[in-house]
């Protein structure tokens, strides 16, 4: 049972300062061409000239900040983010991970705690805020990673107009109040009201349950896939009959079907490039999005 109980936490933001980013910042300038015919009123239509008028736009470029970015969840939305063209800023207490991988390269890696970033040099140009913070520890180093911090990321994004925010947060289990009540669920549901109250309309909250993949933990790799996969699978195919037994108080603990970390990372990717995509998404939900944006 123990090892359902492993819940989405990833890298807590604890470090220097942010260094001075480059300046892919500004808005790019397009240019493009559009041809168009045109004559006053009276003059027949063979009669109509035609010319080409230059229109100049801003576009503003896709770029994504990812909030414990080097971490198991954080890992796995940069590489999905890069692989989407996405220009992806990577914010952790380490900076760049350091092991291997072509993505890696075209990630810019900062390290950070979002206490006393200099926001200035993070949030301007963005599209988009994933943030995948949280942890375990004591009660109040719990309501500080999984609520504080995340609040403190939101109104920071709120101020600086990144328009789209989306947070990794974990599965509403049916636990006894007295687990409910602990520093790491209060503190996620407190940072949940603050994305949806801050972004009513654009927010994104992502409740996975045990996520799974190749975790990598100070140069060894965990397999967790040997063991959330088949159980995803086992659960998926025996849903309509353990879905009577959902009712029963910890049920969840076991039934609710885990979820890969990539389909975590490509739902959030679907936050980010579908702005109909808002409000909490569920285990379910999660799978369904991802889906749509997976090539």
């Amino acid at each position: 049972m123990t090892s359902f109980l492993h819940f989405p936490a990833t890298s807590s933001l604890r470090g220097p300062s942010l260094a001075a980013r480059p300046n892919p910042t500004s808005l790019s300038h397009t240019r493009f061409s559009v041809k168009c015919r045109y004559a006053e009123a009276g003059v027949k239509s063979e009669d109509f000239n035609s010319g080409a008028i230059d229109v100049v736009a801003d576009v503003r470029p896709e770029r994504v900040v990812v909030l414990g970015g080097s971490g198991f969840v954080g890992s796995a939305i940069c590489k999905a983010a890069v692989s989407k063209g996405i220009e992806v800023v990577g914010v952790s207490r380490s900076g760049r991970p350091t092991y291997s991988g072509s993505w890696i390269d075209q990630v810019y890696w900062v390290p950070g705690d979002v206490f006393y970033v200099n926001w200035d040099e993070v949030l301007l140009g963005a599209t988009a805020v994933v943030s995948t913070i949280g942890g375990f520890g004591s009660e109040e180093q719990m309501q500080r990673i999984n609520g504080e911090a995340n609040v403190v990321a939101v109104n920071a994004a709120k101020e600086y107009g990144v328009p789209k925010f989306v947070l990794i947060s974990v599965h509403d289990y049916n636990l006894p109040p007295f687990l409910l009540s602990s520093g790491y669920f209060t503190g996620k549901r407190k940072a949940e009201s603050e994305v949806l109250s801050k972004y009513p309309n654009s927010g994104v909250v992502l409740r996975p349950g045990f996520i799974y993949g190749k975790r990598k933990v100070d140069g060894f790799e965990i397999p967790l896939d040997l063991i959330g996969e088949p159980v995803e699978r086992i659960l998926r195919a025996t849903e309509s009959f353990t879905k009577p037994l959902s009712s029963l108080p910890a049920s969840d603990l076991l039934l609710a079907p885990p979820v890969s970390v990539d389909d975590v990372a490509f739902a959030a990717i679907n936050a980010i490039r579908d702005d109909d995509f808002f409000g909490i998404f569920t285990i379910a939900q999660i799978k369904e999005a991802a889906e749509k944006v997976r090539v």
